[in-house]
């Protein structure tokens, strides 16, 4: 409120003044002065506290605007990852990396006397040595190749390098984190390791945790992402009886982690919820710590493969990756 609005005019008050009896002109005159004393001090009371300009706030998370400093991003890089490697943002995925089903663990969560295997699936060297990596191997309930070569994009960027660039991303960030982590392979070695040795390396790094890291090869037509789980495998030289309910946990963990962190769809095309539970794989069968596999999205598909292909969604992928493994170790 900004002034008067029912105080008589002051002419109005002067001619009352002057034709009164002579009786009360000291009343009056005491009245008139009363009036003017109010009539000067309100204008004054009004403008002591002007209203002031209303801000208009954003209401912006800092996450999204990676080029202003309002906020920091809610993920942790690693040290000497890519520079853009921290929170989502830009990623043509429609999603945030808002939490998912499962909490996120801290940045700061201690893994220090934990020890994980990261598999890269595949190996770059594979293409120069198919006598090697076509040998059969024993795989408990049945015969498979050592290895193969992967698949690949369209445009020729192949899973083995896709794996190890992603393996190498989340390895930074568990060792952030305190973990040891082992790999099956590291580009270091011509061709392999056969899918029995990797199965292995679990229990000859008295693992906590293991973790095989694919991209997929389905139809062009189908996209997003699935976790798979081992199956009960209990035949040949393969029993996994002791593993499949904690890797089913880890399984969980892993694909409501990496959903949140890279907001990739599940597999349209394969699984179910983004989960498989499969017997044929002898890195499940033959695996004594708890593990799983991810396929983290179908590279002969366009949009999947556009995904993959660009640091700073695959280090969303390390993310989801990373996060998940910790939960797994830090939570019952």
């Amino acid at each position: 409120m900004t002034g008067p609005t029912s105080r008589p005019p002051r002419r109005s008050a002067l001619l009352r003044a002057t034709t009164v009896v002579a009786a009360v002109v000291p009343l009056c005159t005491a009245g008139w002065f009363g009036w003017r004393a109010l009539d000067h001090s309100d204008p004054a009371a009004a403008t002591a506290a002007p209203p002031s300009a209303v801000q208009s706030g954003t209401g912006q998370s800092g996450g999204q605007t990676p080029a202003t400093p309002q906020s920091p991003p809610t993920s942790s890089a690693p040290s000497g990852s890519t520079p853009t490697g921290g929170a989502p943002t830009g990623t043509p995925t429609g999603t945030a990396a808002a939490p998912g089903d499962t909490p996120a663990p801290s940045a700061a969560a201690d893994l220090t006397g934990r020890t994980v295997v990261l598999d890269p699936g595949h190996n770059p060297g594979n293409f120069a040595h198919p006598t090697e990596i076509n040998r059969q191997v024993d795989v408990g309930n049945g015969h498979k190749e050592c290895d193969t070569t992967g698949t690949e994009t369209d445009a020729g960027y192949t899973e083995a390098d896709y794996t190890l660039d992603v393996t190498r991303r989340a390895r930074a960030l568990l060792t952030a984190r305190g973990a040891k982590v082992v790999f099956t392979q590291d580009g270091d070695r011509p061709w392999g390791p056969c899918v029995d040795e990797r199965a292995r390396a679990g229990a000859d790094a008295h693992a906590d945790v293991a973790l095989s890291v694919h991209g997929d090869g389905g139809p062009a037509s189908g996209s997003g992402f699935h976790v798979i789980l081992p199956a009960k495998v209990v035949a040949g030289k393969a029993d996994n009886s002791a593993i499949v309910e904690p890797s089913h946990r880890l399984g969980l963990l892993l694909r409501d982690s990496f959903h949140a962190a890279t907001g990739e769809p599940y597999a349209d095309y394969i699984a179910h919820d983004g989960l498989d539970t499969r017997s044929d794989l002898g890195g499940l069968n033959l695996s004594a710590v708890p593990k799983v596999f991810i396929e983290c999205g179908n590279m002969r598909n366009s949009a999947d493969a556009r995904r993959m292909t660009d640091p700073q969604w695959r280090q969303q992928a390390a993310q989801g990756i990373a996060d998940a493994l910790t939960a797994f170790l830090t939570t019952h």
